[in-house]
């Protein structure tokens, strides 16, 4: 070996030292040895496999495993537990012979790695090492005796999981039958290591000093003695015993070693409780090596006796008693006096120290054990024994310990007894014991028990009586005449002092009740027998034994689990339940002084009862006759009683009773005494009292007796509570109850009950509830709800009495406010209900019963505002009626049950739905409670016939539901009127236009309602009904929905109706797709064809909603013949089919009436089977052009153009409509919506004498339309006024967009005439509709004709409005430059922009627009006024607009000043809020585009206006809440995926009349926001800067991202596309820059200017750059740049417009004129006027403006540059 530098040898091949010797290792065993690596200390040597050497030797370990092997050796506690998980794993995956080549290397490893500090690494070796085992199998063989000591430590782990792991091991290795084998084979080997973990290592030995921590280290070696002591116990258990001989000379050296007795005074706890183990062990199999060890083995336990430590002190106290029983001579070792008794006193007298339970069940054998020659078993001794005991019971401690109670009091008691039983001799010593035993330790003891109720309730007791006897079963038996004799002075005794102490404490004179329970306690405990008292103890403290007890027993132990809501004691009483006539062999020894004891306490308790009205001897009293009832203590109260006869007087017995019954002790004491006790008014008394009568009750013979007894108690005026605790026990107990079950049963107390029962129910429902009523409702409820053997407490007949007095009380309490009283009688009655419907399955049975559920069934359907019942109430109610359904479902499994429930129930259903009026939310409680009855009908076997018959019941008859159908408001018939999908020719009556109910829903919608929810149940039960009655409801549902949808403004209740319908899942939908759509469709189909009206258009929304295709469409009618002759239904059913009809039935239909109308007569014009019939087809088939119709309705005018001239009295031309038939008015409305489908489809056709009549016509209709407006709330008069208005709009639009192809004079004659003559009749009428209902909403039938007569107007042209008749209207109080004519229009329609009617809205706003551009050039002429004024002049934009706009800012502020600046307020369409928004931003849209339309310099006179107002400011603030946050459009079109997303700006607002969008206002305001951008951005900019911060950055976020590249967009595009040309000066614009620039030359003079847009313009500042100048001083330069700037900063205009301001101002700088020297410009930037006024003193010249600005400001009036006045 040479240093560390050295070569080696050129050609050196021999491997070192260290190699050879692994190759002769590997010669001579056959395997490579592992070596031990250097690690950082001797004791953690790292494991590395050899692989040098000869190839055979390299290849016995495989790579992997030699690379996990490598990896056990590390030092982390992670590597090392993943390196045998792995190993695990290996084992378990690879070949078995790859597995053996890791054996040789293994013994080591697991030797090292099973003692590892880490748990899981111990655990996960186990795992691997069974996995190993289950591997290689017997192959482990030759290594196990290195293994075997190791693994047995193992097994004995103090970590459960690695100790249960390597037990888990080991049985895989080896079976049951062979491991005593294995660890024979091993013994020696096993022994060795164990000796040396317990005698030569030490903390350092087992872990590295100097890397280890000592508190780990510590821990570690404690763990490894532990687990080595319990692995010698289990070698000791396991090795059979012929090898413990061979044994003990191999532990005699470990047990000659000191150290192995010290570990017995050990610090750790386990190492102490594991070496008690193993001496234990050690004394069990290899006593005599204990025995050779005696003088160490005694004190290292005995004296350790007073062991504290949990862990410690069971196996300290086995190895205590073992050492007695091995070792004879233990006590010579050891000092007891002084080191062991007094350690046990202390012990005892601190009760175990909190582990009695371990160590006083060795009490008894362990001073058995001691000899008297050890100590002097004295008197003296054994009272401090037992005195000891008794301080310990007393601690606190044990007094809150059960079990530890029970530890103590059985060991007293044990010792006692043996005590005793070793002291049964006659000698003094002996008599002396048994004195002290009784007089000083046993009554004592007792004594103390019947202080503490702590103590009562356990074992002592028990004991008491256990012991009392064993001492009387031996004083009974034949033996010993001492030991009789002995036992029976003992028992006397006993009994004696016993009988001292409870006198003294009964006649206490403070009388503890504690003492008195404890009393009553002992000596029921002692009556009862030793058999009997066991078999009833069994259940609860688990006694190991049990004998055979009566029978009787059982059932009461049976009735004890029972339980009673009522009786609290009731598991006492049944448990203690005595009956005399039950044999209980009770010894002479005992009965004879116990019922002494009893009858003296009794006595005593009497003359206590009597002198002090004690209620503590009450209850005493009740409890002794309660365990001893029997005639001998009675007699014993009745011979107390009559020696006080004198001075009390007794109750004489009642004549009728017989004599033998007068002799029985104990009915005399009850009437002598009990009746006077139960008369006096003490409640708290009445548990005793009636204890005590059921006392007399078992002394009772018969039960007629009894009976008599509890009628003659029934007949006196006794408190209801003390029947209530009468009846109550008798349900606790079966004996109780067979005692009083005449008297139940009996008259007398049916009767009184039933009279409890109308007095209740009568008194307390009028005058109110005392709080004392509640325990006579439950003694109700109790007779009523219990039963004993499937049957009623009392007779059946008074419960069907007293339901009935319940039902009869329950019916009133609808009428009696209840609200607030918690304790009413409805509360009470459904407790009671609900207890009587729970307790039997039978209880519906009875028609009683039956009628009080319908009753409940009523108050739960009806809705509280009508019942006047508090919620506590009516969820009560609820309660007992799910109750009693459920009660009523279980009867029904009897098929041959009748129940009149349902029926009844079904029928007062039909008659609330039909005949009473039911606002929403009375139906939807309705619905709710009988949907808990269906669905609880469904549980019921025969569910599918309960409601096959329930739906019978309620469903109306045919001619019901057309009496409902028939009170249904006909409102609804306006909207399809209006829309053309019905015609009419009759007005309706007065009866039947009326309005419908807006308080109370009609009988038909509840019907519908109701039945729709019991369908739906049974469609999706699959249940069918008979007589297509599914079908029939839900066509009578669709004809609601439908009525409920055509009304024109249904009020809140109706929608409320629609939303419940839709919250329970009665959908048109749900039901559509679970009925037979084939059915319901037919059956409609003929009901629409017979009646028409809403049939046909339910039908209609049923085949557009189910989607039905022509074809099966065409099953219904076959073919079009059927509808003719045309009657109402017919006609109706074809309007509302024909968008769905095939194209060759619409062609066949048309061709018919077309030809039929060639046909008609004159009285067959205006009748449904005639002209208007065919008309209305006709216009119904044709009006979407599906078919090709063009010759068809020019022939079809030519027919009514024929009716001009032979019946022209049909045409309602210029006419008084008054006068008119309805027929007449029908005929036309239907020519005129013709003759708007003509112009329509066939224009093409007509020729000048057609367009003649058509434009006539309309012009003559409208003459009509505007004479009758008084007319138009008839129906058919208002539709004929839309339908005219229609037409008349139908023209204006044909001749505004089609001109080219129309003889030029047809165009004239429109324009010059017909056009004039429809505005003229036009606007004067809607003027005159607005005056007479301005508060009329648009989407009433009254104010119908507004659309048709807006669309109208909005074709009016600009000369016409000029040229208007209007009435003259002006306010003296406005100032304006209009003329008159031109303000009336404005002061007419401009008011006319808030009307509640949005039609009006947009026909005004389109009236006016076209105004605003005129309006200008009248302040125009008159602006010179306001240039020379010395104060900022300001002009109002116009008058009549600013004061609608004033009063709908006041109403905006109201409607949104909830809502914060940026967020968005969403406006409901068609509300009053929605008009007066969409006024308001109507206003200011004409406002910007008359403001646009005005010169700059009257611009700045508006602004200047606007600014003073603030109006502007809060336009801004509302439109920040009324524009969404992203302002996206949704178009009708697809968009496509690579085109930007379309917002409220990029897209162009449309203002239809007739539409009505959600998203009108949002656009409309960003529509207005972009315009004010874009008009007004110097007001916007100063609007922005001083807001607030929060408003400022969402305004700026919002128009960054919005508007302002739009913006900024076409402000480059309008400079590019400029056709205005500057004289010197050219523009050009950069549009990927944002800039302009703007190149100025006269002369010499060169300059050019760059404007920057900002990216948020316009509300950020425009920048101005200088680019090259020529000629230009540079201030001059640097007040123009700041003037060009000012002009584009603070105008409001585009840049162009400044530019040309800034032009203009250089161009007369170089005219000469002077710059005003308070502005430096010389056009001023505000009225663009010149510098006028001069100063008389410096001759320089100042605008007006600014020089009156300069006086307000400086308070002075010199002049700004020479500081002279001013003149």
């Amino acid at each position: 070996m040479g240093g560390k530098n050295k070569q080696r040898t050129k050609g050196n091949q021999r491997p070192s030292n260290s190699g050879r010797a692994a190759e002769l290792l590997a010669k001579e065993r056959g395997t490579v040895p592992g070596f031990i690596g250097f690690g950082t200390s001797q004791s953690d040597l790292g494991y590395v496999p050899a692989v040098q050497g000869a190839e055979e030797i390299d290849s016995l370990v495989d790579s992997d495993f030699r690379m996990v092997l490598r990896k056990l050796s590390k030092k982390d506690v992670t590597t090392k537990l993943k390196a045998m998980q792995e190993f695990g794993a290996m084992c378990d995956e690879r070949d078995a012979e790859i597995v053996k080549g890791v054996l040789p290397y293994w013994p080591r490893i697991y030797c090292k790695i099973s003692l590892d500090y880490d748990r899981r690494v111990r655990e996960a070796t186990q795992i691997a090492f069974e996995k190993l085992i289950l591997k290689v199998k017997k192959h482990l063989a030759p290594h196990l005796k290195s293994l075997m000591g190791y693994w047995l430590i193992a097994q004995c782990d103090t970590y459960a999981p690695a100790a249960i792991a390597a037990k888990i091991a080991f049985e895989a290795a080896f079976p049951r039958s062979k491991q005593s084998e294995a660890l024979v084979f091993c013994k020696d080997e096993i022994i060795n290591v164990l000796q040396d973990h317990l005698l030569k290592e030490t903390p350092d030995t087992l872990s590295d000093p100097q890397t280890v921590p000592e508190e780990e280290r510590e821990a570690k070696y404690f763990r490894i003695v532990t687990s080595s002591m319990l692995a010698l116990k289990k070698l000791l258990c396991m090795l059979p015993s012929v090898e413990l001989t061979s044994l003990e000379e191999k532990l005699r050296p470990l047990l000659s070693q000191n150290k192995f007795w010290k570990y017995g005074k050990h610090s750790s706890p386990q190492v102490r409780s594991a070496f008690f183990e193993l001496i234990s062990a050690l004394c069990q199999y290899v006593p005599q090596s204990v025995k050779a060890e005696s003088s160490k083995v005694s004190p290292a336990v005995l004296v350790n006796i007073d062991e504290s430590d949990p862990v410690v002190c069971p196996p300290l106290w086995e190895a205590v008693l073992y050492i007695l029983t091995t070792i004879e001579d233990c006590w010579s070792h050891v000092n007891p006096k002084k080191n062991v008794f007094p350690k046990l006193s202390t012990i005892l007298s601190e009760g175990g120290g909190g582990l009695a339970t371990v160590i006083y069940p060795y009490l008894l054998p362990f001073i058995s054990k001691i000899p008297s020659a050890t100590i002097d078993l004295n008197l003296e001794f054994f009272r401090n024994f037992f005195s000891y005991i008794t301080k310990g019971l007393s601690t606190e401690r044990i007094l809150t310990s059960q079990s530890e109670r029970s530890a103590v009091i059985s060991a007293f008691f044990e010792c006692l007894r043996y005590i005793m039983q070793q002291n049964l001799g006659v000698k003094e010593e002996s008599v002396k014991m048994q004195k002290m035993l009784i007089n000083d330790q046993l009554i004592p003891f007792v004594d103390t028990a019947l202080k503490d109720p702590r103590l009562q309730n356990e074992q002592l007791f028990d004991q008491l009586s256990e012991t009392l006897n064993s001492w009387e079963t031996k004083a009974e038996a034949q033996g010993d005449d001492t030991v009789v004799n002995t036992l029976k002075n003992v028992l006397k005794t006993f009994w004696t002092s016993l009988s001292e102490i409870c006198l003294q404490k009964i006649n206490a004179q403070e009388t503890d009740g504690k003492s008195l329970l404890g009393i009553s306690t002992l000596l029921e405990v002692l009556q009862r027998a030793e058999d009997r008292w066991k078999q009833s103890k069994k259940k609860v403290s688990k006694v190991r034994f049990i004998e055979e007890a009566p029978e009787s027993s059982t059932e009461n132990s049976e009735e004890k689990n029972k339980t009673d809501i009522y009786s609290e004691e009731n598991i006492e009483e049944s448990e203690f339940c005595w009956d005399e006539n039950l044999p209980i062999p009770v010894s002479h020894l005992r009965k004879g002084p116990l019922y002494d004891l009893v009858c003296k306490l009794a006595e005593q308790s009497i003359v206590h009862i009597g002198e002090l009205r004690s209620e503590q001897h009450l209850g005493f009293l009740s409890s002794l006759l309660k365990s001893f009832s029997s005639c001998q203590v009675f007699q014993a109260l009745l011979d107390l009683a009559r020696e006080k006869n004198a001075s009390e007087s007794l109750t004489p017995l009642p004549q009728e009773i017989g004599r033998p019954v007068r002799e029985n002790p104990a009915i005399q004491f009850m009437y002598h005494r009990l009746m006077n006790w139960l008369g006096e008014d003490k409640k708290q008394n009445t548990d005793f009292l009636v204890d005590i009568l059921y006392s007399i009750l078992s002394c009772c013979e018969t039960n007629t007796e009894r009976k008599n007894i509890l009628d003659d108690l029934t007949k006196l005026d006794l408190k209801w509570n003390i029947l209530l605790r009468i009846i109550q026990k008798a349900c606790s107990s079966s004996y109780k109850h067979l005692l009083v079950s005449t008297w139940l049963k009996g008259d007398v107390l049916g009767e009184k009950l039933v009279t409890l029962a109308d007095h209740l129910c009568n008194k307390d429902l009028e005058v109110g509830v005392p709080s004392e009523s509640s325990e006579r409702w439950t003694l109700l409820s109790l007779v009523l709800s219990q039963h004993v053997e499937n049957d009623y407490l009392i007779g059946e007949v008074y419960i069907e009495r007293i339901i009935s007095k319940l039902n009869a009380a329950l019916s009133k309490a609808k009428h009696v406010s209840e609200v607030g009283n918690t304790e009413s009688p409805v509360s009470f009655i459904c407790d009671v209900a609900s207890n009587f419907f729970i307790s039997r399955k039978e209880c519906c049975l009875m028609p009683s019963s039956e009628e009080l559920l319908l009753t409940i069934f009523q108050l739960c359907a009806q809705n509280q505002d009508f019942t006047h019942l508090s919620d506590s109430i009516v969820c009560k109610l609820k309660h007992t009626w799910l109750c009693g359904l459920h009660s009523l479902v279980l009867q029904f499994e009897n098929a041959n049950m009748h129940s009149t429930f349902l029926h009844s129930s079904a029928l007062w259903l039909k008659n609330q739905i039909q005949s009473t009026s039911l606002d929403v939310k009375s139906l939807q409680v309705m619905m709710f409670t009988v949907d808990d009855l269906l669905n609880n009908l469904l549980e019921a076997y025969n569910s599918h016939f309960l409601l096959r018959l329930y739906v019978e019941n309620i469903m109306p008859s045919d001619s019901e539901w057309e009496n409902m159908r028939n009170s249904l408001s006909t409102q609804w018939l306006h909207k399809p009127l209006l829309e053309g999908r019905l015609s009419l020719n009759y007005e309706q009556s007065k009866t039947d236009s009326k309005e419908h109910n807006t308080v109370k829903l009609p009988s038909h919608l509840c019907t519908t309602a109701l039945l729709s929810k019991i369908v739906l149940l049974t469609l999706k039960e699959e249940i069918i009904l008979e007589d297509n009655k599914t079908e029939k409801i839900i066509a009578e549902l669709l004809y609601s929905l439908q009525w409920c949808e055509e009304l024109e403004n249904p009020n809140s209740m109706l929608i409320e109706f629609c939303e419940t319908l839709q919250g329970m899942g009665i959908t048109y939908d749900n039901l559509c797709m679970l009925s037979k759509i084939p059915g319901l469709l037919q059956l409609i189909f003929i009901r629409s064809r017979d009646t028409g009206k809403l049939w046909a258009l339910t039908i209609s929304k049923l085949i557009h909603s189910k989607n039905i295709l022509p074809d099966d469409l065409k099953q219904l009618y076959k073919t079009t013949e059927g509808f003719f002759p045309v009657t109402e239904g017919s006609l109706h059913t074809v309007q509302s089919l024909s968008p769905f009809l095939p194209l060759e039935d619409k062609e066949e239909l048309v061709n018919q009436c077309t030809a039929r109308l060639l046909t008609c007569t004159n009285k067959d014009l205006c009748n449904i089977d005639g002209s208007f019939g065919y008309l209305s087809i006709l216009n119904s088939c044709l009006r979407k052009g599906s078919i090709d119709s063009r010759e068809k309705l020019y022939g079809i005018l030519k027919i009514i153009m024929s009716w001009k001239s032979d019946h022209e009295d049909i045409f309602l031309f210029s006419c008084n409509l008054k006068e008119a038939s309805p027929q007449l008015l029908g005929l036309n409305i239907e020519i005129i919506r013709l003759l708007s489908i003509l112009l329509k489809y066939s224009s093409s056709l007509l020729v000048d004498g057609d367009w003649d009549f058509i434009m006539c016509s309309m012009l003559a209709w409208l003459e009509t339309t505007s004479e009758n407006h008084a007319l138009y709330p008839v129906p058919l008069v208002q539709l004929f006024a839309c339908v005219s208005c229609d037409l008349a709009y139908t023209l204006s639009a044909y001749f505004s967009s089609i001109s080219s192809n129309l003889p030029v004079n047809l165009i004239s004659e429109w324009h010059e005439f017909f056009s004039e003559g429809i505005h003229s009749l036009l606007l004067p009428l809607l003027v005159k509709i607005t005056e007479e209902s301005k508060d009329t909403s648009e989407t009433s039938f009254q104010n119908s004709v507004l659309i048709p007569l807006g669309e109208t107007l909005t074709y009016i042209s600009k000369d016409q409005l000029l040229n208007h008749k209007l009435a003259i209207r002006l306010k003296p109080d406005q100032k304006t430059n209009l003329p008159e004519r031109l303000q009336t229009l404005l002061n007419t329609l401009a008011p006319l922009l808030h009307f509640r009617a949005r039609p009006v809205q947009i026909a005004v706003y389109h009236m006016l627009y076209k105004l605003m551009p005129e309006l200008p050039r009248f302040d125009d002429d008159d602006l010179k006024s306001y240039v020379d004024e010395e104060e900022e002049p300001a002009l109002s934009p116009p008058v009549a607009l600013m004061a609608v706009l004033g009063i709908l800012e006041d109403l905006l502020e109201n409607i949104l000043e909830c809502y914060p600046v940026g967020e968005f307020a969403v406006i409901q369409p068609l509300s009053e809020e929605f008009c007066y928004v969409l006024g308001y931003l109507l206003t200011w849209k004409l406002i910007l585009t008359f403001f646009k339309a005005a010169t700059s310099q009257l611009r700045a006179l508006y602004s200047l206006y606007l600014r003073r107002t603030k109006s502007l400011n809060k336009l801004l603030y509302h439109l920040f809440r009324l524009m969404p946050e992203i302002p996206t459009y949704v178009g009708s079109a697809v968009e496509l995926p690579n085109k930007e997303t379309k917002t409220f700006f990029t897209e162009e607002l449309h203002l239809h009349v007739r539409e009505t969008l959600s998203s009108q206002i949002p656009h409309l305001a960003c529509s207005v926001y972009q315009i004010t951008l874009k008009d007004l951005p110097a007001m916007v900019r100063l609007w922005w800067n001083s807001c607030e911060k929060r408003v400022f950055n969402v305004v700026d976020k919002f128009t960054s991202k919005y508007v302002s590249n739009m913006l900024s967009f076409q402000e480059i595009s309008s400079v590019q596309t400029s056709t205005q040309l500057f004289n010197g000066m050219t523009v050009k614009a950069r549009s990927t820059t944002r800039e302009v620039i703007a190149t100025y030359s006269v002369d010499d003079i060169f300059i050019e200017l760059i404007i920057q847009l900002p990216l948020n313009y316009p509300l950020g500042s425009i920048t101005v750059e200088s680019g090259k100048r020529v000629g230009v001083a540079v201030q001059q330069w640097r007040n123009w740049m700041l003037q060009l700037s000012t002009y584009l900063t603070h105008q409001n205009g585009s840049i162009m417009e400044g530019l040309a301001l800034w032009k203009n101002n250089v161009d007369k700088r170089f005219e000469g004129v002077e710059d005003c020297m308070i502005c430096f410009s010389v056009i001023h930037g505000f009225n663009y006027s010149l510098p006028k006024k001069a100063c008389r003193t410096c001759k320089k010249k100042f605008h007006s403006a600014c020089l009156y600005k300069w006086f307000t400001s400086s308070n002075k009036s010199t002049c700004p540059l020479c500081r002279e006045t001013f003149f």
